[in-house]
């Protein structure tokens, strides 16, 4: 089988439904590009049916190669497995759902052919989704624009393109607590975003509830950004000024000979005001220190319990 060009990773969890007619789509998709390719399916430890339609696939199609997780690792984790096994000169990561269309992916290509290393796709429109997705989607971008020191695009997921030489880059990260789309803006290269029009999920439920999402962007801002510990500083000065300034109004009604401010309940609201503020910091200490803890063990970003369709030595 000759090295493809192209190669698609694909993770998936409990995505059983949907996997066959994916398929379908990318193979017509790029078998109308006329050059090789090859589809890396990675099962993340999916406890449905969904491996066994992976190989059910490979039996049919060769150029499926199936990456079998241990159990379940995460969708960014899988990503990072799926360019770890791929060969291709170009990348292109993308759900299994549908969602994200195979169609797009000759536009993807046409720009990288253009000499642009990265090429994302950009959500035009979001079809089939509720207002409390879509508010929380645009909350999550904003935030990631305002508090990390790269350059996300806006609307812009984990569907993409990626040049050999971006791959390689990426996969000498190896740390723990991956977002994809700021690791990929922050290695830079020649990068351009090709809008599209996301599509309702072809079957099953989504696997990004708003836990995820928040804990993806938590992951973001504390994998990009130190601002939250500067806003420790920066709250702790606010504070004390407020205190000063209470202390000196307090001074100044006890000797006006007037204390309307004082009593047990002001003492309790402000104890508890700067408990809360406290704690809330000690909490943001704690996701960076925890971090660290997760690099230093130095475990293996994954387990794999099987791959199918690959050459002996990976």
């Amino acid at each position: 089988m000759p090295r493809p060009t192209y190669s698609i990773v694909a993770p998936a969890y409990n995505e059983e439904e949907t996997l066959p007619e994916f398929y379908r789509h990318v193979r017509e998709v790029m078998d109308g590009l006329g050059e090789p390719w090859e589809l890396i399916l990675v099962n993340d430890g999916s406890t449905d049916n969904t491996g066994e339609v992976m190989r059910q696939l490979h039996e049919q199609d060769p150029r499926v190669r199936i990456v079998e997780f241990a159990r379940n690792f995460g969708h960014q984790i899988a990503i990072t497995a799926g360019m770890d096994h791929a060969s291709g000169d170009a990348v292109v990561t993308i759900d299994c759902d549908l969602q994200d269309p195979p169609e797009v992916i000759p536009d993807l290509i046409e720009r990288w052919k253009e000499g642009y290393q990265v090429v994302y796709g950009v959500r035009a429109e979001r079809e089939g989704e509720t207002w409390f997705k879509l508010f929380t989607a645009r909350l999550f971008y904003r935030l990631i624009a305002a508090l990390t020191d790269v350059e996300i695009p806006m609307e812009a997921g984990d569907f993409r393109l990626l040049d050999r030489q971006v791959v390689e880059e990426l996969r000498r990260m190896r740390e723990r607590r991956r977002f994809i789309r700021g690791m990929t803006a922050w290695v830079g290269y020649r990068q351009i975003g090709v809008p599209y029009v996301r599509h309702p999920r072809f079957a099953g439920e989504t696997k990004y509830p708003f836990r995820k999402m928040f804990r993806l962007a938590l992951d973001a801002i504390t994998g990009f950004s130190d601002f939250p510990l500067r806003l420790a500083w920066l709250c702790g000065a606010v504070m004390l000024g407020l205190g000063l300034l209470l202390g000196i109004v307090l001074l100044g009604l006890r000797l006006a000979g007037t204390s309307p401010l004082a009593g047990q309940g002001l003492m309790l609201t402000v104890a508890l005001l700067l408990a809360g503020v406290q704690l809330i910091f000690v909490g943001i200490l704690g996701e960076y220190l925890a971090r660290i803890y997760d690099e230093v063990r130095g475990r293996p970003l994954y387990t794999v319990h099987r791959r199918i369709g690959f050459d002996e030595e990976m």
